[in-house]
């Protein structure tokens, strides 16, 4: 924690010298380092997370930096995991990050997960989610997770009391894919980063101690500048967390 750069922090009676510290002392683990997961990383760096580790297998493209903030046209070509860390890191020099630039699954995500306080998925696709769904919830984490396309985003906070809160398995029991992707639909460059920098409150609250919001569901329309909030239910046949 330092006073001059947490200042602002240091200033709110919700946060406080108490709340820093442990936004200092924070495990978060990051989930794909594209347009939502770029702005989730660079407040949370900003913030002074402890320790920020950021997870991609892909690399830079061009079609990326329209709203992919941490990438610049130089980066086309490597490693987003370790562009994004190297960026991160000049952000925030007092903080930890570490760069895996390999699809985690298995006993390896667990292990991840496990040595996170807060896990942000900003993952494009189907099968990961539930992947990291199903880690948060034999882990009892705290999970974030973030999606956008077109004008639209979604922003839904699970767990980590799994016995109470509904999972992401509750929300989709399998993959939609009527809701498509960026690269065939389009997105309007800045939602990611609404929805991004949404995730990155969500995970400082909790770091902080700041209240608690979960379950919940979160839906942003960019072409009406309307943002709602949506109730999530248990489902009572989930086979990820009817268990837990």
């Amino acid at each position: 924690m330092t006073l001059s750069r947490d200042a602002r922090h240091l200033a709110l009676p919700q946060v406080g010298a108490d709340g820093q510290q442990r936004i200092s002392e924070g495990k978060v683990l990051l989930i794909g380092v594209g347009g939502i997961g770029c702005a989730a990383a660079a407040y949370l760096a900003s913030s002074g997370v402890g320790h920020l580790s950021v997870c991609d297998f892909d690399t830079v493209d061009e079609t990326n930096l329209g709203r992919q903030v941490l990438y610049a046209q130089g980066h086309v070509g490597e490693l987003k995991a370790e562009v994004a860390a190297t960026r991160l890191r000049k952000i925030n020099p007092s903080i930890e990050v570490t760069a895996i630039s390999e699809r985690l699954t298995g006993a390896a995500l667990a292990n991840a997960v496990s040595a996170a306080d807060v896990v942000l998925d900003g993952s494009d696709n189907f099968p990961t989610r539930f992947q990291v769904n199903e880690a948060c919830v034999a882990m009892s984490r705290r999970l974030v997770s973030g999606s956008a396309i077109r004008f639209e985003g979604q922003l839904a906070v699970f767990g980590p009391d799994f016995s109470q809160s509904p999972c992401f398995g509750c929300l989709y029991a399998e993959a939609d894919e009527s809701l498509g992707s960026c690269a065939g639909n389009g997105v309007l460059a800045p939602v990611p980063g609404v929805i991004g920098t949404m995730m990155a409150v969500e995970a400082l609250k909790y770091l902080a101690g700041i209240g608690s919001d979960a379950p919940l569901l979160r839906l942003f329309d960019a072409t009406a500048s309307e943002l709602r909030r949506l109730g999530l239910s248990k489902r009572p046949d989930c086979p990820v967390c009817a268990v837990a």
